[in-house]
């Protein structure tokens, strides 16, 4: 039998060497590249509107009601199962670019109603919606930057088996209730306090113990009525309908480079049908997202038309996806500072060759 070669695993703490390192070589807080887009065009593409989203999320509550309805009056038959497929996405994926990006105050125009969504859709992702906010905006100033970046999904080498239970949620449920369970006890890491600024850790504490609360309820009330049925509406979903969730955002950064100032060689931009899309509120246009973060959701696709000729042809499905991806995370569990490098398009500004290939084990590349 042919064993694969140790290769040992990266540190991808926010206050370990590697946090040091990147700040030595200036990959901290450092200068992005960006597409030019025309002043003009820019400002009108992130003009924010109320419009869009709230279409969007009537037809997301509207859907969640009419779902969970029918789990509920067919509830002991088999006729719930097609409810309760429909009800898990919707609450257990759909909260997820939700809770994205109305985390970006871009989602609508009006501030509180960003909050609203925000703070429901935290709850369903089972984010703390405090402490999630300041990782998300870490991982948009530092984005795939080992020892920076708090939400690197990939850690080289990347374990097969966590990856794949991911898709029916059971390990990353208890993960994210146990950060919960530990921020309402009022303990925060290392790692979160190095994002988290001071003054807004009470305010973690205080949200984690009103979602340990509600979810606590909901278990007494499945142990009182003697059914699964309150879990099957309340937290149940974060096992049985994270599956899009995850198909989605594994395919954001999975298999490209690390430590690099130039989101074309870390993000993907993958083309999707219109349900995924809607599900996924356009962040399948990925490259373009984190080059502009505040470009709202439903400005994307134009985003992605005036500047797809200077980023790699996006993938034209998410089974493209991820037949491009899993080879290149299988080949980096063997060969240290591997990364998939996406060919630009002659019309495209041409990689920093100078940044990217300073450190030898960033050289090594497909």
């Amino acid at each position: 039998m042919t064993t694969l070669p140790f290769v040992q695993k990266r540190d991808y703490s926010l206050t370990g060497p590697s946090a040091r390192r990147a700040v030595e070589l200036g990959l901290a807080s450092a200068e992005w590249y960006h597409s030019e887009v025309p002043r003009k065009v820019m400002k009108e593409l992130m003009q924010r509107r109320d419009g869009p989203a709230l279409r969007d999320t009537a037809i997301w509550i509207g859907l969640l009601v009419l779902s969970a309805a029918g789990g509920i009056a067919f509830w002991g038959s088999w006729t719930a199962v097609p409810f309760f497929m429909v009800y898990g996405v919707l609450y257990g994926s759909a909260c997820d670019s939700r809770w994205h990006e109305c985390g970006h105050g871009t989602a609508f125009r009006t501030q509180w109603m960003n909050d609203v969504v925000y703070h429901i859709a935290s709850f369903m992702v089972m984010r703390n919606p405090v402490s999630w906010r300041w990782s998300h905006a870490r991982h948009h100033t530092d984005t795939i930057i080992v020892g920076r970046d708090p939400e690197i999904a990939f850690m080289h080498p990347t374990g097969i088996l966590p990856n794949l239970l991911h898709f029916i949620g059971i390990l990353d449920i208890w993960a994210s209730f146990k950060v919960l369970l530990r921020n309402a006890a009022g303990i925060l890491t290392a790692d979160e306090r190095d994002y988290i600024p001071e003054r807004e850790i009470p305010k973690a504490i205080l949200a984690a113990r009103i979602h340990v609360a509600i979810q606590g309820a909901a278990v007494v009330a499945a142990i009182w009525m003697g059914s699964i049925l309150p879990l099957m509406l309340i937290g149940g979903p974060r096992i049985y309908g994270c599956w899009h969730m995850f198909m989605t955002g594994l395919i954001q950064h999975g298999g490209l480079a690390e430590d690099v100032v130039d989101h074309r060689l870390n993000s993907r931009t993958v083309l999707m049908n219109p349900i995924s899309r809607w599900i996924y509120w356009n962040m399948n246009y990925h490259v373009e997202h984190h080059m502009f973060p505040m470009v709202p959701y439903h400005a994307l696709p134009r985003l992605h038309a005036l500047i797809k000729h200077d980023l790699p042809p996006a993938n034209p499905s998410i089974w493209s996806a991820f037949r491009e991806m899993v080879p290149a995370i299988l080949r980096q569990r063997r060969e240290p500072g591997y990364y998939l490098r996406r060919e630009l398009p002659p019309t495209a500004r041409p990689y920093r060759e100078e940044f990217h290939t300073t450190v030898p084990e960033r050289a090594s590349m497909g």
